[in-house]
């Protein structure tokens, strides 16, 4: 297993971050706030989680252990592999995932696209005697409902660690919620949402 990775940052892209070690660069898969915390030609580290497929080996990047170890825990689900794992890390925090599994709401977990109604409850059962009691200051925060929506305070803190300024980026993030709110679909997952931002900021 490799528990984590320290060098050089080389890239920062939309989902992923190149880092390099020892002339080698490392590509992990990370979550919009990781990435925001990086900065291109800087040092950083890691904690990483390493996902082996037959096909593959794919390097998951956490800035917190905790999040490693609530990626990983996510996974004991049946149903949740390590795609699904990061998007409820891209919407939630581990805090917020913990408070969701512990007060059973259902409809926090749906705000994760692919994860349905059914999905949610599935989860709830399978994973609350697993991911530990959260935080009390959290789980009274959300309790009170002052919780801003997730994805637009990740991809704000995606697009200013890319580079664009703050007011570049709300404004990126109104258009793409305009968008959002007249087609009336789901909301994509957060890497999709940074992605339809940085469109916005390319044709500007």
């Amino acid at each position: 297993m490799i528990a984590f990775v320290s060098g050089t940052v080389a890239a920062v892209g939309p989902d992923t971050a190149v880092i390099e070690m020892g002339g080698v660069g490392v590509s992990v898969i990370c979550t919009p706030a990781t990435l925001a915390r990086l900065r291109v030609g800087e040092p950083a580290k890691l904690a990483t989680s390493l996902v082996v497929r037959e096909e593959s080996l794919t390097l998951y990047g956490f800035a917190e252990d905790d999040e490693r170890t609530v990626f990983e825990l996510l996974q004991t689900a049946n149903g949740v592999g390590p795609r699904l794992a990061l998007a409820m890390l891209a919407v939630h925090s581990p805090n917020e995932l913990r408070v969701a599994v512990a007060s059973a709401d259902v409809n926090a977990l749906t705000q994760v696209p692919g994860i349905g109604k059914k999905g949610a409850q599935k989860i709830v059962l399978e994973l609350k005697d697993r991911l530990g009691a959260p935080d009390a200051a959290v789980a009274g925060m959300l309790d009170a409902g002052s919780a801003a929506p997730a994805w637009r305070e990740q991809v704000h803190a995606g697009l200013v660690g890319l580079g664009w300024s703050a007011k570049d980026a709300e404004e990126a993030i109104a258009a793409v919620a305009a968008d959002l709110k007249e087609s009336g679909g789901d909301i994509p997952d957060v890497s999709g949402l940074l992605k339809a931002a940085l469109r916005k900021l390319s044709v500007r």
